[in-house]
């Protein structure tokens, strides 16, 4: 079958698949009683107005306008990146109109101009973005152009990494569910974004949940340069996604305004009513390269090209509004003219508008988080209980005081509680709506967590250990920690990632590493990493209470050692994040240290002080942000410092400590920093003896002290 004959067939199913009746763009929708064949619930439709037509004819021209702005501005060095929506119009247009802004949500990707502009981005709007000016409100210029979010419009600011959007739209329809609302969530994506996972783990978890979110794929058969035919079996998202019980699907001409609506507005109207997601893949041509920075004569036929060109969407909806006699060729010229001499007045405008400044570079938050909680340090009352009790009790705890606290992750719910049974007993006490399993994959968990937090709710999500974190890398990293700072603040991610972490559990190579230092190096995102049960559970609760994304590292070590044992405090009681604690004070030399080396430490100094030599211990107790002001007051008087961890000592965390100790503390300084930490091999071993060789052990902290106090 040739492509011409691919749309052709294409049409025509969607237009057997159109019913008749219902009036669209907020009137009431008839529901039939059932499904139809392919998933979505009937509606009844009169034949489309010259009203509904002409504003979507307004609108598809003015993105397209607003498209040829931006290159017209790229030549001119106005604007430096373009991304196009040439031939996608239509659709994005219809998606638009079936959705209501404001109300239900949006996860764009950057070739969606049309559907911005047809929910209500202005044409001012879309030329600040061009030219990365200060008051744009899709980036406040942190982010390319052509990536999308409004805070106003409930468009979620989107990252250029393609296929991150999916589980946050799943995330964010997950959070609509529990609270009861009746939204609708919008995801959008190329057809090569759906050979990656993420789409996967989020089609099976919205079909799974019957969560209300539609998943628009426009497949113009490109991905840069890479045709359909390498990137999918079947080249039709349509045939890969058959097998997700649920998910209503559907293939589209999406260079069909009529058609596509119906589509939309069905997909919408089943996710409203409760019967779970829908998945249309719209056929439309790419009429530009796929950026401004490509050629795409490099790969495609001249012939392809123009073949493309006679699918053009505004060419088939004007054709169709002169037909009907809805509009002339002459009153529709002068629609074209007079938008494009709003779009070229907006550009001007905003020329004159202010650019970004250095100062506002290093703004709050956005570098280099600092403690959101200003609480003093209290001293808890009561029974001491072990760590793992203390994480259990803060969870219950926050669960009570604030109904949008969810917990989830693999296998903390019903009986099981976790695997280290951190989360027992919750799944009983608050419902399975509030504690919950996610599926076993990390992506999906931390996505979720984010597409939760970015609409308002507290995700408290568990990643089971943190040798599988890995696979959620993209979302914690690109995502999680970039949320708050490529929208400006206009979108936060509070979302709270529990991870138990570390060895001398005999584990072996994939349930005994340490993470600290790797996300350490990714400014926007705390890092906690308690050591006793009393700081464990306040730390955790001020994590929950507040506004910013925090990794919160458990060793698992720890969970139920008699040592790591303390009081828990009351509800209210809270530790405050980004201060270290002197949990030992001393004048001969100080040893800063968290998570499991404290312990050890603090033996090492007990041994030292039997021959009167006292050690000053510092558990950190944040990585990040790290008091780095406490270490320098103890470096004062000790004038000598060991820094201790578990983690590989080559690139591991105290190297950092060490480099401000020595930048900013030189001169306090009566001996080298040292070091200690993992022995440089690939993983901790299961066998207990080459775990005990690679691992810091008692001896190996007091051998380390003695050598920092003979020099």
């Amino acid at each position: 079958m040739t492509r011409a004959e691919q749309i052709k067939t294409s049409s025509a199913r969607s237009a057997k698949e159109e019913l008749n009746g219902g009036r669209r763009n907020g009137a009431a929708l008839s529901l039939s009683p059932g499904p139809l064949s392919n998933g979505h619930t009937k509606i009844l439709r009169d034949p489309m107005t010259k009203t509904e037509l002409l504003r979507a004819y307004n609108d598809i021209i003015r993105a397209r306008l607003n498209d040829e702005k931006s290159i017209v501005l790229y030549k001119q060095n106005k604007c430096h990146f373009q991304i196009g929506v040439a031939g996608h119009e239509a659709v994005q247009v219809a998606a638009a109109h079936a959705f209501r802004p404001s109300k239900d949500w949006f996860y764009p990707y950057y070739r969606d101009m049309a559907l911005c502009a047809a929910l209500g981005m202005t044409d001012r709007e879309f030329m600040l973005n061009a030219m990365n000016k200060k008051a744009d409100p899709n980036s406040h210029g942190r982010q390319m152009p052509m990536h999308y979010g409004h805070k106003g419009l409930n468009i979620v600011n989107q990252s250029s990494p393609t296929g991150t959007q999916f589980l946050q739209a799943v995330g964010c329809a997950l959070g609509a569910k529990k609270r009861g609302l009746k939204e609708v969530v919008y995801v959008s994506a190329g057809e090569g974004t759906c050979s990656q996972g993420d789409f996967h783990e989020a089609l099976n978890w919205a079909a799974r949940e019957k969560l209300p979110v539609v998943f628009l794929i426009q497949n113009n058969e490109y991905a840069i340069s890479v045709h359909v035919s390498e990137q999918l079996a079947g080249q039709s998202v349509y045939k890969l996604v058959a097998g997700y019980e649920g998910l209503a699907r559907e293939k589209i001409d999406g260079t069909d305004y009529e058609a596509s609506y119906v589509a939309m507005r069905s997909a919408h109207a089943r996710a409203l009513h409760g019967d779970g997601p829908s998945m249309i893949e719209a056929d439309v041509p790419r009429l530009q390269s796929h950026s401004i920075s490509d050629n795409q004569l490099k790969y495609r036929t001249i012939e392809d090209i123009e073949s493309d060109k006679l699918r053009c969407p505004i060419a088939k909806l004007r054709s169709l509004l002169i037909e009907r006699g809805h509009a002339s060729k002459a009153e529709l010229q002068a629609i074209d003219a007079k938008i494009k001499a709003e779009v070229d007045s907006a550009a001007e405008w905003a020329e004159d508008q202010p650019d970004c400044t250095a100062a506002e570079a290093l703004g709050p938050n956005y570098v280099q988080p600092e403690p959101w909680l200003e609480v003093e340090e209290g001293t808890a009352q009561g029974e001491e209980i072990y760590l793992v009790d203390a994480l259990n009790h803060a969870m219950d705890e926050e669960l009570a005081k604030n109904p949008d606290v969810f917990v989830f992750g693999q296998d903390v719910a019903h009986g099981k509680g976790g695997v280290f049974t951190v989360t027992a007993g919750l799944t009983a006490k608050y419902g399975i709506d509030r504690v919950f399993n996610g599926p076993l994959a990390e992506s999906s968990i931390a996505g979720v967590a984010i597409g939760m937090a970015t609409r308002g709710l507290k995700p408290v999500a568990e990643i089971q250990f943190g040798d599988y974190i890995w696979t959620a890398m993209m979302q914690i990293r690109n995502e999680l920690v970039m949320m708050n700072y490529r929208s400006d603040g206009d979108f936060t991610c509070p979302a709270v990632i529990r991870v138990p972490v570390g060895g001398y559990i005999h584990g072996g190579c994939y349930h005994s590493q340490n993470i600290e230092a790797t996300f350490a190096h990714f400014p926007g995102v705390f890092v906690v990493y308690p050591s006793n049960a009393t700081d464990a559970k306040g730390l955790l609760k001020s994590a929950i209470r507040g506004k910013d994304p925090v990794l919160f590292l458990e060793h698992k070590g720890l969970y139920r050692q008699v040592y790591a044992k303390g009081p828990e405090g009351g509800a209210d009681f809270l530790t405050p994040i980004g201060k270290a604690k002197v949990v030992r004070s001393g004048d001969a030399a100080t040893i800063v240290t968290w998570g499991a080396l404290v312990n050890k430490s603090l033996l090492a100094a007990k041994e030292l002080a039997a021959e009167g030599i006292e050690i000053e211990v510092i558990d950190i107790r944040s990585i990040v942000p790290l008091d780095i002001e406490a270490i320098f007051n103890s470096i004062r008087k000790t004038n000598r410092v060991l820094v201790a961890h578990e983690d590989v000592q080559f690139g591991g965390f105290g190297a950092e400590i060490a480099a401000q100790i020595a930048d900013a503390s030189f001169r306090y300084l009566d001996a080298p920093v040292k070091r200690l930490g993992m022995k440089y091999v690939a993983a901790v071993a299961h066998a207990g003896v080459i775990e005990d060789a690679v691992l810091p052990q008692n001896g190996d902290v007091l051998r380390a002290a003695r050598e920092l106090l003979s020099f």
